[in-house]
């Protein structure tokens, strides 16, 4: 990957991002600021000239009026000095008389003012001038003289807004820059406080939930705390099991090297030579069991970790009375050796499955009934459906039991309940690790009731849709 693509994926950074995004939001306030008081200047400066133009006006008339003759040269005795635009208009539109200048006129019928006044008795407008052309706000009032109808106007040239605050730009750009700066170190103290405690959390990682300085950052806490604690479990749980592994293989590699050695330098007389083969026979068959029970759960654990990703390819329908019946005949041999009878009850029930898998599940179980019984005791295989429609498998004993404190943990690898019996018949410790990889595989919930010096029953439930 070159630099540019490296630069181009690295993640943005959050404090350049939070203060971009304040910095954009005192440009947006400011401008939303000078634009509604732009508005509101001109509003309010329209205003002010309407009164002030209204009043002119009214006073204006009033004088005009007072003269009693209509005579237009009256209004221009009063108009000289008003300082506005004066225009006197006859009914029907004819300019009598305008201060701005002496030139005759077109009719005045058609401006708004002028109309609104004859309709009205006054009105007003704001809008370029025809004649001067130039933006000019007018004020009309209709006048009845000797000389009929009258409308008196009167109008005042309106600086464009941005003229009139042209004064006013450079204290205007200051006063922007100004703010600006202030939105800029305001940010960047703001970020920095934001910042902060997120960047203290990865320094206690131990306490991440417990020092949350957000509220949204909880479920995040939570996410790593919990992650973290897996890792430690996963971490623990492979120590323990490397550690078992190790006390596991020692024993009996000890004990062939042991008998090995007794042969080898001839100190074992002839005699004893076919016992301590024996021996050495069954120390390595010992290690042959645990290795493979070993490698089944490594096999299924990777297939537990890449559940999901793809559908498992060997999932068939499994007819679980033709299994029980199986497991039945090839368990017959360890159980006479070990006096106890092996009964089955094997009724119509299918399961979506490994084949494989569901044997080996049956096997341990039915195996761990046999060994942990008494001589004279017995051992039922059972398979079904039960009243909701799932079908199960389940083994029931009358041996030694499992105390209560125990029940939890039976299922972890190298746990025993009794770990003298468990190595005298060659257990390996993982056989019920196994079937409960093999039921989470399948979906199935395994049940345990147990009492000790009574007998223990284990049934696995399948899924109904399986």
């Amino acid at each position: 990957m070159s630099d540019e693509e490296r630069r181009q994926t690295r993640p943005q950074s959050m404090t350049r991002r939070y203060r971009r995004g304040l910095i954009l939001v005192g440009v947006l306030c400011v401008l939303a600021t000078l634009t509604a008081a732009t508005l509101l200047f001109q509003r309010s400066y329209t205003e002010r000239v309407d009164s002030y133009l209204r009043a002119l006006c009214t006073t204006l008339a009033d004088g005009y009026t007072l003269r009693g003759t209509g005579n237009p040269e009256d209004l221009a005795a009063l108009a000289a000095d008003s300082g506005v635009r004066c225009t006197l208009i006859a009914q029907d539109g004819t300019v009598l008389y305008d201060s701005e200048t002496n030139a005759p006129l077109p009719s005045h019928a058609d401006r708004p003012e002028i109309q609104q006044a004859l309709a009205q008795g006054s009105g007003s407008c704001t809008r370029e001038s025809k004649t001067m052309d130039r933006e000019t706000h007018y004020y009309a009032l209709r006048v009845d003289t000797p000389a009929g109808v009258q409308v008196l106007r009167v109008g005042e040239e309106v600086d464009n807004i941005w003229g009139l605050s042209a004064d006013t730009l450079p204290l205007l750009i200051c006063a922007l820059v100004v703010i600006l700066l202030g939105a800029w170190l305001l940010s960047a103290w703001l970020t920095r406080l934001l910042v902060q405690p997120i960047n203290r959390l990865a320094e206690n990682l131990d306490t991440i939930e417990a020092d949350v300085p957000y509220e949204e950052l909880i479920p995040l806490a939570r996410t790593v705390q919990t992650d973290r604690k897996l890792r430690e479990d996963n971490e623990t749980m492979r120590r323990e099991f490397t550690a078992n592994v190790s006390h596991e293989l020692k024993t009996p590699l000890t004990s062939i090297s042991g008998y090995a050695e007794l042969i080898e330098t001839g100190m074992a007389k002839s005699a004893d030579v076919p016992t301590f083969a024996a021996r050495i026979h069954k120390e390595a068959q010992r290690m042959i069991a645990l290795v493979s029970d070993i490698l089944q759960l490594s096999e299924l654990d990777s297939t537990q970790a890449t559940r999901g990703q793809s559908a498992p390819p060997d999932m068939v329908p499994v007819d679980l009375a033709a299994l029980v019946k199986e497991i039945a005949q090839t368990m017959t041999v360890n159980a006479r050796k070990a006096y106890v009878t092996l009964q089955y009850d094997a009724r119509p029930a299918t399961v979506q499955g490994c084949r494989d898998q569901l044997v080996e599940l049956a096997t341990n179980l039915c195996d761990n009934a046999i060994r942990y019984n008494r001589p004279g005791g017995h051992v039922d295989l059972r398979c079904g459906t039960g009243s909701d429609g799932c079908p199960y498998l389940e083994v029931e004993d009358n041996g030694i039991g499992i105390p209560q404190d125990s029940q939890s943990r039976v299922f972890e690898r190298f746990y025993r309940v009794d770990k003298s019996r468990s190595k005298a018949t060659g257990g390996t410790g993982l056989g019920l690790a196994i079937v409960k990889h093999i039921a989470l595989l399948h979906d199935a919930r395994i049940d345990l009731q147990s009492q000790v010096g009574t007998g223990t029953t284990i049934k696995v439930t399948f899924p109904q849709n399986s």
